[in-house]
């Protein structure tokens, strides 16, 4: 029996699972991330970790097939990643860095929206599918696309940013990337909080939202359930951009299946019949019409797809 270790590196946390081959999860655990400016500390912490976990398993990292990583940035093809921007890191190659640090043994790195793509064709939402497209509604907008159980990840490690495909090109508030009218500033949860604010200036209506403050894209599903006709409005318009962005992936790779995760994912089957509807409206040449479906593995989609990355 192989085993088998996945990394998910997040800003706060660093997630980590000992996997056996056949995909069961023995154990996760995690630990601060901090990298002090330098990636030396992200991999000697990241390191020491798997050493005394696997260790408490009674393996050896010989024992192991490898470690698979999910990075918050683009990762080329030879595995290097120019900036990890939110951690304060730069010029990193953990294909060819890290195995120092673990005695040779062999490490793959994958952006971690496709490495959670992984982990949901594989073990999740998606998993009677080998073509699909991973959405995760978070305070960004990810996404990860397999083809035929491979992953798009494009020459520059690029392949997939569909957060960042410009949606309204006169937009004047300015995108986290630095663009204008990305999809990220409508369809993620702070965007869709956002369409809800902008949506109250706009009109006197009446809204249980109108006056609360810091408005979340919870608050906004929350109130569309209930029947609030201005909040159903915000998720409807949400929803339509992600809709037509779904519609031009499905133009271009013609996925099978798309899983939407993110905590956004959580307002359930009304989004989810949301989203069918927008999207269907944008597909007049496609018979049949992808799947769209929920994610199921949650935060650990990274850790699983990361361990998949290896295990291949």
């Amino acid at each position: 029996m192989r085993y088998c270790i996945g990394v998910d590196v997040g800003g706060t946390t660093i997630k980590f699972g000992l996997f056996r081959e056949d995909g069961t999860l023995v154990k996760k655990w995690e630990i601060p991330t901090r990298t002090e400016g330098k990636k030396e500390k992200l991999y000697s912490d990241m390191a020491a970790s798997i050493r005394e976990e696997t260790a408490k398993e009674g393996l050896t990292l010989a024992e192991l097939a490898g470690v698979g990583v999910g990075i918050p940035g683009p990762v080329r093809v030879n595995g290097y990643i120019e900036a990890l921007v939110n951690l304060g890191v730069y010029g990193l190659n953990l294909n060819e860095e890290l195995p120092a640090y673990l005695d040779g043994i062999r490490v793959r790195a994958v952006n971690d929206a496709n490495a959670a793509a992984l982990g949901e064709m594989w073990q999740g939402g998606g998993k009677a599918f080998d073509s699909i497209a991973l959405l995760t509604l978070g305070t960004g907008l990810g996404c990860g696309i397999i083809e035929r159980g491979r992953l798009v990840a494009g020459s520059f490690g690029m392949g997939g940013e569909l957060g960042h495909i410009i949606m309204e090109p006169g937009e004047q508030e300015a995108c986290n990337c630095g663009g204008h009218g990305c999809l990220e500033q409508y369809a993620s949860a702070t965007g869709i909080a956002r369409v809800a604010a902008r949506l109250l200036a706009s009109c006197s209506e009446d809204s249980v939202l109108r006056g609360q403050q810091n408005i979340t894209a919870k608050d906004v599903f929350d109130a569309a359930k209930a029947g609030d006709e201005l909040a159903q409005q915000a998720a409807a318009k949400s929803m339509d951009y992600l809709g037509r962005a779904m519609s031009y992936v499905s133009h271009i790779t013609d996925p099978a299946c798309f899983v939407i995760g993110g905590g956004v994912s959580r307002a359930g089957e009304y989004l989810l019949r949301l989203v069918q509807e927008k999207y269907a409206s944008y597909i007049h040449i496609q018979e049949p019409q992808a799947q769209i479906r929920l994610a199921t593995l949650g935060n650990d989609a990274g850790i699983y797809g990361a361990a998949r990355l290896i295990l291949e």
